[in-house]
C-alpha cells in the first residue's frame, strides 16, 4: 500500500486541529501554548513536504528549513520568557505575563 497526498494532508490537518484545540483549551499554561504552536508548525511543515514530493519540486522542502529556523528561535525566546516568569512569580500562567513590564 502506498501513501498518497491525501493521507499526508489528512495527517497534517489532524495535527493542526489537535494544536488548535490545545491552544483553546489550555490558553493559561504557557508551556502547553508553546508546545501547541510547535505542533502547528510541524503540521504545516508536513503539508509543505507532502506537496513538494507530490509536485516533484524541492521548493517546499527548502521552505521547511526556514520555518524550522524560525520555530527554533521562537521556542528559545518563549522558553526564556517562561523561565523569567517562573523565577519571578513561581507560576507558568499566562495571566501574570503582563506583570513582567519594566
Amino acid at each position: 500500500m502506498t501513501l498518497s497526498l491525501a493521507h499526508y494532508l489528512i495527517l497534517g490537518a489532524l495535527l493542526f486541529s489537535i494544536s488548535v484545540v490545545g491552544i483553546f483549551l489550555n490558553y493559561r499554561n504557557l508551556l502547553v501554548l508553546l508546545m501547541s504552536i510547535e505542533l502547528m508548525l510541524l503540521a504545516v511543515n508536513l503539508n509543505f513536504v507532502a506537496f513538494s514530493r507530490y509536485l516533484g519540486s524541492a521548493d517546499g522542502q527548502i521552505f521547511v528549513f526556514f520555518i524550522m529556523t524560525v520555530a527554533a528561535a521562537e521556542t528559545a525566546i518563549g522558553l526564556a520568557i517562561l523561565l523569567v516568569l517562573f523565577r519571578q512569580r513561581r507560576t507558568a500562567s499566562s495571566e501574570v505575563l503582563n506583570q513582567l513590564k519594566g
